[in-house]
């Protein structure tokens, strides 16, 4: 199990009781997660301590944002590498078109794309959709 202080003291944040609270339901939940499913598990979740505490762990590296291609925004914990400086989440995300829950696929990785002359790449972001290996 992934010992929440010891990733909030290794990103150099305070430790708080709330903050292990949620990297504890994010390491325990297999699959991205929205501000309402982490309220849901939080006893007296403050909405604006949470936004700030995502906002925060995403800066540090320890979240990113799962990207499914639904309106609802959804993070997930980073791999041990990630920091503040640099995410390494180029890996693909599977939304289940049934449970309606988004997984990271950690050793699916987005292919590089060649770019023309000129352009950049900022993120890229790739979905599959289907049915999760529960509800099928």
């Amino acid at each position: 199990m992934i010992q929440a202080e010891t990733i909030l003291k290794k990103h150099r944040l305070r430790v708080t009781q709330f903050r292990v609270d949620v990297v504890e339901i994010f390491a325990s939940a297999g699959r991205a997660l929205s501000s309402p499913d982490i309220e849901e598990k939080l006893k007296d979740a403050d909405r604006i301590t949470l936004y700030r505490t995502l906002k925060s762990f995403e800066d540090k590296g320890i979240i990113h944002k799962a990207i499914d291609g639904t309106i609802v925004q959804k993070y997930a914990l980073c791999e041990a590498h990630c920091d503040e400086h640099h995410h390494h989440d180029e890996h693909v995300h599977f939304h289940c078109e049934s449970c309606e829950n988004t997984f990271c696929l950690e050793r699916v990785f987005v292919p590089k794309v060649d770019l023309p002359a000129g352009f950049s790449v900022t993120q890229t972001n790739m979905i599959v959709h289907g049915i999760c290996e529960k509800c099928k």
